[in-house]
C-alpha cells in the first residue's frame, strides 16, 4: 500500500506525431526517374508547391489501399473533375496495381496503369541490385488511342546509384526511328554539395548532331544540409541552368521545432509537442531570347510555406505573381486514413478567388506517433520512452539528438526513416 500512494510522477514526455505524408508518393517510383529530377531540393519542393493545392473549381479523390493479407500489392485509384461538368468535359479516372518485393523496399516493382485517357493501360518495372548499385527499368505503354512519338513504344533505361554518385541513361528501344538516347544524367555527391548534369536530346533535326546543341544540355549544383530524415531539420539550396536557356535558383528548408502544449486530452505528463514547417523559394528567369524558345515560360517567382501542427492539422499557403493560394487539411489516422482538404486561389488579374475540394482514403503509410523526452536523448519505436531527471527548459532544448544526429535510423519507425541510402 505504502509503494502504491507513494508511487512517484512519470517523468516528462513530448509528442513526435508522423509526418502528414512521409514518404511522399514520389519517392515511390524514382527509380524510374533521373536523379537529376529528383535531387536538389526538387522533390521536397515539388511536394511544397503542388500537394493539396487543389486546381480551382475542381475535386480531387485519391484512394490508396492495400489487402491486409497481403502487404506487397496496393491499389490507387484517382477521380478530378470540375464541380459543374459541361457536356464536353468528363471525369478524369485511373487506377494503378502496383506489386513490391519488400515491403520496406520500394526500388524493385511492378505497376499497372490504367485510364479513361491516354496511355489507356502501362506497365512499369523496376529491378534494383542494391549489393552491386545496378538497376535496370522499362516503361511500356501497351495500348493507346495512337502512338505518335517515338516514347509511345517504350522505355527503358539503366542506373547505378551509391551514396556519392548516380549515373544513368533511358533509351527508346522500340521506336521505329529516331534510337538516340532519350536522357542521360550524371549526379555526385562530394561532402554538402551536389553536382549534376542531364542530357535531353529534344532540340535539333534529325540531321544534326543534337549533342552539341546547348538547348539539350542542363546543369545544377547544391548544397544540402541535413540526413534526410524528416526527424531532422534540413536545408537545401540549388541553382540550376535548365536547357542553357533558363536559370533556376532555389532553397528548401525543413525544420523541426518544439512547442509548449496543455491538452486537456493528453496525460499530464505531455508537456510539448514536435512541429514541423516547411520553406520554398524558387527563382525562374529566362536567358535565352523569348523568340528562339517560345514554349519556356517568362521569368517568375513564387514562395510557399507549411505547417503541421499536429498529426491531424496541416495548413499550407503559396504566393506567386499572379496568384496566391492556401489550402487546409485535416487528417484522421484511421485504417484506412481519411484527409480531407480544402484549397482557396486567389487570381490578381481577375480579382476571383475559387475553391477546390480533395479527399484521401489511404493504408500505405501508417502512424507513428512517438512519445520521447524533452531533450530528445533517444527516440525509440515503442510508444513511451521515459528519461529520468529530464526537465523541460524554456530556451534550452536541444533537438534530435544522438541515435537521429549520428545517422542511425534503424529503430525508427520506416515511416520515420531516410528515403534510403543511395544517392
Amino acid at each position: 500500500m505504502g509503494n502504491y500512494f507513494n508511487k512517484e510522477p512519470p517523468p516528462p514526455v513530448v509528442l513526435v506525431p508522423p509526418l502528414f505524408d512521409f514518404p511522399p508518393l514520389a519517392a515511390r517510383t524514382r527509380m524510374l526517374e533521373s536523379s537529376y529530377n529528383m535531387l536538389f531540393g526538387k522533390l521536397g519542393l515539388k511536394c511544397l508547391f503542388e500537394d493539396y493545392f487543389e486546381e480551382a473549381r475542381h475535386f480531387n479523390t485519391i484512394f490508396m489501399l492495400k489487402p491486409i493479407d497481403d502487404p506487397n500489392v496496393d491499389m490507387m485509384a484517382t477521380l478530378s473533375g470540375p464541380f459543374n461538368i459541361k457536356p464536353e468535359e468528363r471525369i478524369a479516372g485511373n487506377a494503378s496495381f502496383r506489386w513490391q518485393n519488400d515491403v520496406d523496399d520500394p526500388h524493385t516493382f511492378m505497376d499497372l496503369f490504367v485510364s479513361n485517357s491516354d496511355p489507356v493501360l502501362r506497365m512499369r518495372s523496376c529491378t534494383y541490385f542494391p549489393r552491386y548499385g545496378f538497376g535496370v527499368f522499362g516503361i511500356l505503354p501497351l495500348l493507346l488511342k495512337k502512338r505518335v512519338t517515338a516514347e509511345d513504344y517504350g522505355v527503358m533505361g539503366l542506373r547505378y546509384g551509391s551514396g556519392w554518385l548516380s549515373a544513368g541513361v533511358t533509351v527508346m528501344p522500340f521506336a521505329i526511328k529516331d534510337q538516340l538516347p532519350r536522357s542521360a544524367w550524371l549526379v555526385s555527391k562530394l561532402g554538402r554539395l551536389t553536382f549534376g548534369v542531364q542530357y535531353e536530346p529534344q532540340y535539333g533535326s534529325e540531321d544534326e548532331m543534337k549533342y552539341k546543341n546547348k538547348l539539350n544540355w542542363s546543369c545544377a549544383i547544391g548544397y544540402g544540409v541535413g540526413s534526410g530524415c524528416p526527424l531532422s531539420p534540413s536545408f537545401t539550396f540549388g541553382l540550376e541552368l535548365a536547357k542553357s536557356s533558363q536559370f533556376i535558383a532555389s532553397f528548401y528548408q525543413h525544420a523541426v521545432v518544439q512547442r509548449r502544449v496543455k491538452n486537456p486530452f493528453e496525460e499530464s505528463e505531455v508537456v510539448g509537442i514536435t512541429n514541423y514547417i516547411d520553406f520554398g523559394f524558387e527563382l525562374q528567369t529566362r536567358m535565352d531570347d523569348a523568340k528562339i524558345s517560345n514554349n519556356i515560360p517568362d521569368s517568375t517567382i513564387q514562395l510557399a510555406a507549411s505547417w503541421q501542427a499536429n498529426k491531424n492539422f496541416l495548413l499550407k499557403g503559396k504566393l506567386g505573381p499572379l496568384s496566391s493560394s492556401l489550402a487546409v487539411a485535416v487528417k484522421s489516422w484511421w485504417k484506412p486514413s481519411f484527409t480531407f482538404s480544402i484549397s482557396a486561389n486567389r487570381d490578381r488579374i481577375s480579382g476571383t478567388t475559387a475553391y477546390g475540394l480533395g479527399l484521401r482514403i489511404e493504408n500505405l503509410r501508417e502512424a507513428s506517433y512517438q512519445r520521447a523526452d524533452p531533450n530528445f536523448v533517444m527516440l525509440t519505436p515503442n510508444k513511451e520512452h521515459l528519461a529520468e531527471g529530464t526537465v523541460w527548459k524554456t530556451g534550452n532544448r536541444p533537438m534530435l539528438e544522438a541515435d537521429v544526429n549520428a545517422g542511425n535510423f534503424d529503430r525508427l519507425p520506416k515511416e520515420l526513416r531516410r528515403q534510403g541510402r543511395i544517392l
